[in-house]
C-alpha cells in the first residue's frame, strides 16, 4: 500500500508541477533550447514549496532572475556524451560496446518525472534519457543478436511492472508521458524472447496476464459501441460493424516535453478547436510517428494534424498479431475457449482490415480516413505490416512488394512516405523499425531477393555514416545519404537503440 501511496504522491507532485506558473514560465521564456529539459529537472525540495517560494520572489523583489532560481530549486539533467572511448574493430563491436553506455540500472525513488524502473534498461540515447516502449523491442533485436538476452528479459518485465502500477504502459517510463501508449509491442517482445527459452510454458505464464491486459487497454469501451456513439477513446465502429483502432491520448493539454511548440503553434496559426489540436499532436506521438503527413489534412502544415480521425494500418496489423499471438498462447495453456475467442477476433479484424484498407486501385494498403470515408492519400511503409503479421494473401503480398521495389526502395534503403514534408516521418528520411517491419514481411512471403537488397541498402548506409562520423544515429535521409536526415522539433539524435538492433539483426540475416 506504501508503495502505491509514493507512486500517487509522485504522481500528484509532478501534475501540480507540469500545471503551475513557474513551470510554463520557464518553458516560454527561451532559457532552455530543448523544453523536455525542464521536464525532466529533479525538484530539490517538495514541489509545493518551491512554487510558493517562486509566488514570494515574484511578488517581493523586482530583480528576480529565473536561472538562479531554477539552479538554486531542480537538478537539471545532465546531457549525455554517449562515446566509445575504446578501440574497436569496426561497428558490429561498436554496438557491442555501445549497449554498456545506452544501459540504465534499476532506478532510486524520488527522480522527478521518471518513473523508476525495477530493472535495468535500455535508453535510445541523445535526448532519450528514459526507456521508450515501441522503440525497445527494435533495440531487443540488437541485444539478442549480441547474447545479451537478459537485459531485453529486463525491459520486457518493466513494462509489465509499468503496466501493474499505471494501469499502462506509457510511452515511456515519465509521468509526462502516462497518458498514452505506443504501438503494442509487448507480444512481439515476448516472441521474440520465448524463442530461446526451454522451458516456453512458464514464460507463456508469466508474460501472458500483460499481453492480454494490453490488449484490453486498446479495446477499451468496446462494448458501449453503438449506432449512435460509435467512437470511443481507441476502439471505432465501422459503417459495417466491424471495430478497428485508431491513437488516442488522455489529455488534451499542451505536452509538458514540448510545452512552448505546442503553444507557439497553436497561438501563432489562430487554431480554433485547441482541445482537438492538443490531442491530435499527442495521439501521433502515441503512434511513434511524430509526426508525419499521414496525419495531416495538409502536408505542408502541422496545424492542420488529425491524427484521431484516422485508423491507421499498422496500429491495427499489431492488434492482429496480439490476437494471434493470445490466440497461440492460450492454445498451448490448454484454455480452448479463449483460444477460440482471440481466433474469432483476429479472424474479423483481418477482414475488416480487408475491407477497409486495401485498395486494388494501388495494390498497397492504406490507412483509413474516418472523415472522408476513404482511404487515405498517403502512401506509406505502415502499408507492409499485413505482410508482417502475415495477414496479407500471396496475391496481396506480391502487390505490396511491387509498390516497395518500384516506388519505396531508395539507395539507401526504404523511404517512410512518398511525400516530401517538413516532418521527420517522410521523406526523404528512413527509420530502422520500418525496415525491419519491411525485411520480415517479405521474407515471411519469399520476397528474399528484396528483402536482401533493403538490408544491405540499409546497414550500408548506417556503416557509409558511422565511417565518417564515428556514430550510429536516429534516422537516415535513405535518398542522399552524404546529406544528414532533418525534420522535426528537435536535432537528430545520436546512440541509438533502434538502429544497433536493427543493424545487427540484419548483419545476423545476411550471414
Amino acid at each position: 500500500m506504501s508503495q502505491i501511496n509514493n507512486l500517487a504522491d509522485q504522481a500528484e507532485q509532478n501534475l501540480q508541477f507540469f500545471e503551475s506558473d513557474l513551470f510554463k514560465a520557464v518553458q516560454m521564456s527561451n532559457i532552455f533550447n530543448d523544453s523536455k529539459t525542464f521536464a525532466d529537472a529533479i525538484a530539490k525540495s517538495p514541489i509545493n514549496e518551491i512554487l510558493a517560494s517562486y509566488d514570494r520572489h515574484l511578488s517581493n523583489n523586482n530583480d528576480f532572475n529565473m536561472m538562479d532560481f531554477i539552479i538554486d530549486n531542480f537538478e537539471l539533467p545532465i546531457p549525455q556524451d554517449i562515446q566509445v572511448t575504446e578501440s574497436t574493430s569496426g561497428i558490429d563491436e561498436h554496438i557491442d560496446l555501445l549497449w554498456e553506455k545506452l544501459t540504465k540500472k534499476a532506478d532510486a525513488e524520488n527522480l522527478g518525472s521518471l518513473l523508476p524502473l525495477q530493472k535495468p534498461y535500455i535508453v535510445p540515447g541523445g535526448r532519450f534519457r528514459e526507456i521508450y516502449y515501441w522503440d525497445s523491442y527494435f533495440t531487443a533485436l540488437g541485444l539478442v543478436n549480441s547474447k545479451s538476452d537478459q537485459v531485453a528479459e529486463s525491459m520486457l518485465f518493466n513494462f509489465i511492472d509499468l503496466q501493474t502500477q499505471y494501469n499502462c504502459i506509457p510511452n515511456g517510463n515519465r509521468a509526462y508521458y502516462l497518458s498514452r501508449s505506443q504501438p503494442p509491442i509487448l507480444g512481439l517482445l515476448t516472441d521474440l524472447l520465448l524463442e530461446s527459452k526451454s522451458n516456453k510454458i512458464e514464460f507463456i505464464q508469466q508474460c501472458i496476464d500483460g499481453i492480454e491486459k494490453e490488449y484490453l487497454f486498446w479495446m477499451q469501451g468496446k462494448s458501449n459501441l453503438n449506432t449512435v456513439n460509435t467512437e470511443h477513446k481507441r476502439v471505432v465502429l465501422m459503417p459495417d460493424g466491424a471495430i478497428l483502432n485508431r491513437y488516442w491520448d488522455e489529455s488534451n493539454r499542451p505536452r509538458p516535453e514540448s510545452y512552448k511548440e505546442d503553444i507557439e503553434l497553436y497561438e501563432i496559426k489562430g487554431i480554433k478547436d485547441k482541445n482537438n489540436f492538443y490531442r491530435n499532436i499527442r495521439a501521433a506521438c502515441e503512434s511513434g510517428w511524430d509526426f508525419s503527413s499521414r496525419w495531416l489534412d495538409d502536408s505542408n502544415t502541422l496545424v492542420s494534424i488529425k491524427t484521431t480521425r484516422i485508423i491507421p494500418i499498422d496500429l491495427n496489423c499489431l492488434l492482429y498479431k496480439n490476437e494471434r499471438l493470445l490466440s497461440d498462447y492460450y492454445q498451448l495453456l490448454n484454455q480452448s475457449d479463449k483460444s477460440n475467442m482471440y481466433a474469432k477476433f483476429a479472424k474479423q479484424r483481418a477482414k475488416a482490415i480487408n475491407d477497409y484498407m486495401w485498395s486494388n486501385n494501388h495494390g498497397f494498403y492504406l490507412d483509413y480516413d474516418l472523415d472522408d470515408k476513404s482511404i487515405s492519400n498517403v502512401k506509406s511503409l505502415a502499408g507492409i505490416l499485413p505482410l508482417f503479421v502475415k495477414l496479407a494473401t500471396d496475391s496481396q503480398a506480391k502487390f505490396v512488394s511491387e509498390q516497395i521495389k518500384n516506388e519505396f526502395i531508395k539507395s539507401g534503403g526504404l523511404v517512410t512516405t512518398l511525400t516530401s514534408s517538413e516532418q521527420q516521418w517522410d521523406a526523404p528520411n528512413g527509420w530502422a523499425p520500418l525496415q525491419w517491419f519491411a525485411v520480415q514481411g517479405l521474407i515471411n512471403y519469399d520476397k528474399r531477393e528484396l528483402a536482401i537488397s533493403i538490408m544491405e541498402r540499409w546497414n550500408q548506409t548506417v556503416e557509409s555514416y558511422f565511417e565518417q562520423t564515428g556514430k550510429l544515429m536516429e534516422k537516415y535521409n535513405v535518398c542522399e545519404e552524404n546529406i544528414a536526415a532533418q525534420g522535426g522539433e528537435y536535432d537528430v539524435q545520436e546512440g541509438f537503440g533502434w538502429t544497433n538492433g536493427v543493424y545487427k539483426a540484419f548483419m545476423s540475416k545476411l550471414k
